[in-house]
Parts: C-alpha cells; sequence; structure tokens
C-alpha cells in the first residue's frame, strides 16, 4: 500500500541532508581546542584524530579518512580509505571533474528554435533543448522576442523536443521520499526554472486554512491540493506537513501555523518538466503576439543531430572531442529542411560547476552527467553518463576500481565510493589545466556556498575549500586544505552507518579538520 510522506519525519532530510549541505553546524573556535592540540607534528596526527572517531558515539559507525600532502603527495593519515562508503553529495567531485575535463570550462549549453514554412506563418516550430539547467523564463522570453524580431506572427505547430538526453526522468535509484521536493526533481533535455516551483503558505485568522500562493501558476496547475491545514493562535507551534502521494499529483497539506508567524514556504518538484516548459513558452510566444495552433512533446530521436550545436569552439578553432565523421552526415540529412531562427546558451561550464558544487545542486549535476553520456557515448543506453564520468576520470588516472556510481549528484545510496577515489581526483585534478576552476568551485570554509556558516571564527575559515555531503547517517567532508604553517594538504573524509545527528557527525569531521590546522613541521 502506497502511504504519504511524513514531513516530520522527513525534516531532518529535507531540511538538514540530502541536497541542502549548507545547514549550520555547531560552530568550533579555536579556544574550544584543548591547548596540547595548538601545535601537531605529523607523528601526532594518528592518535589525535582516532580519539574523535573512536568517541563511544561513534561505535557502530564506518570511518573512511584519506589525508596527504598536495605538492608532493605523502599519505599522512588513512583509515579504511581503500573502502566504500556511500559518499553523498561527495560525488559531484567526481562528476564534476570529468566534465571540465572533458567538456572544457568554456563549453556552453544550447537551446535552439527551428523553423519550417514562410514567415510570418510558419508550418512549424521546433525548440530541442539540450538540458542546460540554468534556463529560466527570461531565456524563454528572449527566444521568443528573437522570434517575434523574425516577424513570426503564427505558428501551425508546436514541438518542444525533448530527446537530447538518453536518459530522462527520475533515477529510479533514489528515495521514494525525496522525489516530491526540489532537491530531488527529475533532469530532462527540457529545463525550465530548475524543474521546481515554490509553494507558500500564508496564515490567515485564527481557525482558517492557510492560503496557498504559487509563485509559478503553470507549474501549480501539475499538482492538485488537499489542504487540510489550519491557522492557530499566535505563538503556537509550526506542524506543517507537506506530503506527496507516491505515483499521483497529489500534496496533502495538514498541519497548523500561527496566525502571527512568517509564512512557510517548501520548494516542490515539477512533476512533468517537459509539458510545463511546453505550457510556458505557448504562453510566452501569445504574449510576443505569436500564435501557436498546436503543440506537443516529443522525444523523436531525430533530435540526435543537435550534438554539434552543444558545442562550443575551443582556442584552436576545433569542436573538442567530437569527431567530425560522427558529426557531418548528420547535418547533410537534418538541416536541409529546417532552420534556426533563435538560440539561447547557458553560461560557460565553469559557472555551472560552480553552480553545482557550491550549492550542491542535484539538478545541475545530473544535467551535467547526461551532457556528458550525450556528448562523448556514441551508443544510447541509459547509463552513458555514468560510463562517460568512469573513461574521462580513468584516462586522468584515477582508479575505475576504487568506485561504483550510481548517479551524478550523490542522492543514490547505491554509490560506492572510496576516500582513495576522491583523493586521488582531487589530486590529479591540480595537475590539469581546469585546476583553478575546479579548485574554485569548492565552497569556502566561513564564506561560501554549502561551507558558509561552518567553521567561522576558527584556523579553517578561508584556508579550506571543499565539497561537503549529507545523507541520513552519512556525511562527508572532503578537498583542499591550505595549513598557515605546513604544506598544503588534500582531505577526504566520510562517516557511514551512524545513528547519531547531522549536527553530531559534522562536529567530529570539523573537529578532524581544525587538528589539521595546527600540523606544524617537527
Amino acid at each position: 500500500m502506497i502511504q504519504p510522506i511524513s514531513v516530520l519525519i522527513l525534516l531532518t532530510s529535507i531540511r538538514l541532508a540530502t541536497g541542502l549541505d549548507g545547514v549550520a553546524a555547531p560552530s568550533l573556535r579555536d579556544d574550544d581546542e584543548p591547548t596540547e592540540f595548538q601545535s601537531l607534528c605529523s607523528s601526532q596526527l594518528e592518535t589525535a584524530i582516532d580519539a574523535v572517531t573512536r568517541r563511544s558515539e561513534f561505535a557502530r559507525s564506518r570511518w573512511g579518512i584519506a589525508i596527504e600532502t598536495l605538492s608532493t603527495p605523502n599519505t599522512l593519515y588513512r583509515r579504511d580509505a581503500e573502502r566504500y562508503f556511500i559518499p553523498a553529495s561527495n560525488v559531484k567531485l567526481l562528476t564534476t571533474a570529468a566534465a571540465l575535463r572533458q567538456l572544457s570550462p568554456q563549453f556552453r549549453i544550447r537551446t535552439s528554435v527551428y523553423g519550417t514554412g514562410t514567415i510570418p506563418n510558419l508550418a512549424s516550430l521546433r525548440v530541442v533543448g539540450r538540458g542546460d539547467p540554468s534556463l529560466t523564463t527570461a531565456e524563454l522570453t528572449n527566444l521568443a522576442q528573437q522570434l517575434k524580431r523574425q516577424g513570426v506572427r503564427r505558428v501551425q505547430q508546436l514541438i518542444v523536443d525533448n530527446s537530447y538526453f538518453q536518459k530522462s526522468g527520475i533515477n529510479p535509484t533514489w528515495e521514494w521520499e525525496d522525489i516530491h521536493y526540489a532537491y530531488g526533481t527529475s533532469v530532462n533535455s527540457l529545463i525550465l526554472n530548475q524543474n521546481a516551483v515554490t509553494l507558500t503558505l500564508v496564515p490567515q485568522q485564527p481557525g482558517q486554512p492557510l492560503q496557498l500562493s504559487w509563485n509559478d501558476l503553470v507549474a501549480a496547475r501539475q499538482w492538485r491540493v488537499e489542504n487540510q491545514s489550519r491557522t492557530a493562535a499566535a505563538g503556537t507551534k509550526n506542524s506543517v506537513e507537506v506530503t506527496g502521494v507516491m505515483g499521483q499529483r497529489l500534496l496533502h497539506i495538514k498541519g497548523e501555523l500561527a496566525a502571527d508567524s512568517q509564512p512557510d514556504s517548501w520548494n516542490l518538484a515539477i512533476p512533468d518538466p517537459a509539458h510545463y516548459f511546453l505550457e510556458s513558452f505557448r504562453l510566452i510566444l501569445a504574449s510576443q503576439g505569436i500564435t501557436v495552433a498546436r503543440s506537443e512533446v516529443t522525444v523523436s530521436p531525430e533530435s540526435a543531430h543537435t550534438k554539434l550545436n552543444s558545442v562550443v569552439v575551443s582556442d584552436t578553432g576545433t569542436p573538442p572531442n567530437h569527431s567530425p565523421h560522427r558529426v557531418l552526415p548528420l547535418i547533410a540529412t537534418w538541416y536541409q529542411s529546417m532552420t534556426e531562427l533563435a538560440v539561447v546558451e547557458s553560461p560557460p561550464l565553469a559557472e555551472l560547476v560552480m553552480e553545482t558544487n557550491q550549492e550542491s545542486n542535484n539538478l545541475y549535476a545530473e544535467a551535467l552527467l547526461q551532457t556528458l553520456g550525450t556528448e562523448v557515448s556514441r551508443e544510447s543506453t541509459p547509463d552513458t553518463g555514468v560510463t562517460a564520468v568512469k573513461l574521462v576520470l580513468t584516462e586522468l588516472g584515477v582508479d575505475p576500481e576504487s568506485y561504483v556510481l550510481a548517479d551524478g549528484a550523490g542522492l543514490s545510496r547505491h554509490n560506492l565510493v572510496s576516500p582513495d577515489a576522491i583523493a586521488q581526483t582531487l589530486q590529479l585534478m591540480v595537475q590539469t589545466p581546469q585546476a583553478s576552476v575546479y579548485r574554485a568551485s569548492l565552497p569556502i570554509a566561513g564564506v561560501t556556498g554549502t561551507l558558509r556558516d561552518r567553521f567561522r571564527n576558527t584556523s579553517a575559515q578561508g584556508n579550506l575549500r571543499a565539497k561537503t555531503g549529507t545523507l541520513s547517517g552519512a556525511s562527508a567532508l572532503s578537498g583542499y586544505l591550505d595549513v598557515p604553517d605546513y604544506q598544503p594538504l588534500v582531505v577526504s573524509i566520510i562517516v557511514n552507518q551512524s545513528d547519531q545527528s547531522t549536527a553530531t557527525l559534522r562536529q567530529a569531521i570539523d573537529e578532524i579538520i581544525l587538528l589539521l590546522t595546527r600540523l606544524r613541521s617537527c
């Protein structure tokens, strides 16, 4: 029997865990640390770290740790570093490394509109999406305005092409509790506004239902809502639950929100992103004076030709990683009948990777994974993205047996990654032309991204660039640490199978990082 999601149960996972890695952990100050750790020799490091990981509260937890110097790799500490762990969002370190290596930081994702017929009355208009995760209503309006400037006034048939990615929709290995929320939204070729919508619940007079307010009425039409919520007396604790039902576009809203409370907002996944894209574009065309007689979403294979147009020319003038023998026949067979009338491009890949790692954006990570699969692979299989990551990282020098991937974001508990795999990736990326872009994409302790509220007023603030990772019972932190009076370090710390809270796990990881900042040459 299908059960509704209990948001009371999910509070730790929705607001503290998966996809929301930026929740603050208790701040650790240097003066909170025992005085004997103010200066630490490398020979003392094992004892100091073991004192943290072997506390009684971690008796049933698994720790995987790899700590190495960066400039001349030398192992300082290892604990089960070769073994598999569920890495949570640390998977994004592998996904973004592969994307930068294969596609280049200047790579842009192109969204095109092709037409047949004679302006002003076109027989067809075909929007070819290529999975740009940054595409918003503003870009769709730009496309419509380009068509208007060319004199387009009527379209007999509008088609939006959702076939660029070989694997669209929800990853089947994700937990069903996640998929109704924005951090677990599906990936497809026609992404708009991150395939998410915000529902805000506004208190009324005591005794009245909460008022529902959507930030996008087109997206809101995809949900049916049963609102059993209630406005409570001033000072009442918030007990609102927004739950979804597996396999249905139905939201249950229950609980109480005090009359004097601020509105309560929930970021939700759009159930059918392709039709949301279609309906949104049709309305935008109408606002520009362009009428459409018929419209549809297609997944026809003919859009395979679009691989060429998602490539930017490299500094040498050659499209990177593309064989002319694979592209030219596609041009000959397809472009004879269609003309590109309008186009928008994503920001460069460097910026997409920045959003992916800084904010732990799952949709961006999944879009980059599928883009890799489509751009790299000659075969059409559901796992082309994962295969492409492994091919690229193996060529980089990462041991292909040191990890097993099921997605690009880290939501899947089927991902198995060793601390060694992450440390290898971090070490090897430093030696590439993409090193500065990759490093800059990582959150800075106490300053930016998902680390903005961690390590404030400590010796790690500003010195640690690292990717966070959180699932219930699992926490991870991996990246680069500049130690003021020591060598720069590569660090990968993962804890799994724990019954401790997210805050407790993060505090222990943070203590290990602060130990490392006290390393001295002695």
